[in-house]
């Protein structure tokens, strides 16, 4: 009897162990997607069935459902502004989610009814992209989304037909050994001011190491017709910030958002590189849990990517040699400044609005695209740690913008290849804005 007893309490801790797995594997695979195996043996993340659903949230009760979403059924936060909220909700969780909604009457609508089938039409087959390169010395389209190697090896390319003209730098290391490639496109005048350009901060972006090196390719193959205003900054631009991060979004897990490096004492890894910045690090909108996707890092610049950036500006301080500070998110269409780490204005709001109200119509006269602008807190959310805060809190570095790219939600994160172009072009109509700007402002 004894015995019989003790097999049936073994057989229950098994059964129970099972059932807590099954719970917690979605949020293992997607949310902290991170256990410590070697990339090798994955299997990539399927989001078969998974919907994005946007709720309002213009009350506690509509804001507390939401949280319950996160905890309860796995939801995992998309993008959330002042009055809403864009949640993953998977296929498993979508009736007993949906049911909780319609108890507490909230409503909510289907953004994305298969994130899935999405992702599996997000970029031209390979054999297309083989077809669209244009075989001149580099892989890149901006047709087709490309790996972190083509993004390279078209730096390369530059630099080498372009001697003259674009020069490549790594100016540090991936926790993967993958080198942080920066160009400097420039004509060499002594006195020339400089801008800075990133992208890629987020793997799950892909749309910003595409208009960044659509950029690069706009300056470059017109340098000769650009107006002055252009040709006599020193561009710096870094396209793929987060390399390790972009290729495991590629290879494994399409929404991985964080870096690649390993947390002590945690099985899951990755740090959000724009919450470990040093100005205010450690504030609201970042995590001290390794397993969230705004996870600070253990320290402000614990991470190689962003201190390779901390040091790169450091040693070309000289006056006010950075006239911007530009980086490149999605999604949204959204022109931001500081602070993001408060709701708090700062003394020059309104020069930095002006700069960004201009960029935000020079890019709708482009395309038609509207583009909000203000302080990253108010229109969005507080966030402490980011890049642009302490560009312009630490360094100085008065016009300092995060812009949110396309679209407004009807793809978010999985914006087909097809945008490419249009949204490169809506960049390089702000980038050209923006430096008209601060030459005169």
């Amino acid at each position: 009897m004894l015995k019989y007893k003790i097999f049936s309490f073994i057989v229950f801790i098994v059964f129970c162990g099972k059932f807590a797995a099954s719970a917690g594997l979605q949020r293992d695979r997607r949310q902290e997607s991170a256990r410590d195996q070697d990339d090798e043996t994955r299997e990539p993340v399927k989001y078969d069935g998974a919907q994005l659903w946007r709720i309002p949230i213009s009350n506690e009760v509509e804001r507390n459902a939401v949280a319950e979403l996160e905890t309860k059924y796995d939801g995992l936060k998309w993008k959330t502004v002042e009055n809403r909220v864009d949640i993953m909700i998977d296929k498993s969780a979508r009736e007993s989610a949906r049911s909780y909604l319609q108890n507490s009457n909230i409503t909510y609508r289907i953004l994305i009814d298969d994130l899935q089938k999405l992702i599996e039409v997000e970029n031209p087959p390979k054999e297309e992209i083989e077809l669209l390169q244009n075989r001149k010395g580099h892989r890149l389209t901006w047709k087709a989304y490309h790996n972190f190697n083509d993004i390279v090896g078209y730096l390369d390319y530059l630099a080498k037909t372009y001697p003259d003209l674009c020069s490549v730098q790594t100016i540090g290391t991936t926790h993967e050994g993958r080198a942080l490639k920066l160009l400097k496109i420039s004509n060499g005048h002594p006195a020339n001011e400089a801008i800075w350009i990133d992208g890629g901060i987020h793997a799950r972006e892909w749309i910003s190491p595409a208009v960044t090196t659509y950029i690069i390719n706009h300056l470059v193959e017109n340098w000769e017709e650009l107006p002055s205003y252009l040709k006599n900054i020193d561009w710096h631009i870094l396209p793929v910030l987060n390399p390790d991060g972009y290729d495991y979004s590629q290879k494994f897990n399409r929404l991985w958002r964080k870096n690649r490096s390993r947390n002590p004492g945690s099985n899951c890894r990755g740090v959000d590189l724009n919450r470990n910045y040093g100005y205010m690090w450690g504030g609201e909108g970042t995590s001290s849990n390794p397993c969230s996707e705004v996870y600070r890092g253990k320290g402000a610049f614990s991470e190689p990517e962003t201190a390779a950036v901390q040091n790169f500006i450091t040693s070309q301080r000289k006056g006010d040699y950075f006239k911007a500070f530009l980086t490149f998110h999605s999604y949204g269409q959204y022109i931001l400044y500081p602070w993001g780490y408060s709701k708090a204005i700062t003394p020059d709001n309104n020069d930095m609005k002006l700069a960004g109200t201009q960029a935000a119509t020079a890019i709708r006269n482009g395309s038609g695209a509207t583009y909000q602008v203000g302080p990253a807190a108010i229109l969005l959310y507080p966030a402490a740690g980011g890049s642009d805060d302490w560009a312009k809190g630490t360094m100085g570095i008065k016009y300092s913008f995060t812009v949110e790219l396309r679209d407004t939600g009807r793809y978010g994160f999985i914006l087909p290849a097809s945008y490419i172009e249009q949204s490169g072009q809506e960049a390089f109509n702000f980038v050209d804005a923006m430096a008209r700007s601060v030459t005169i402002l």
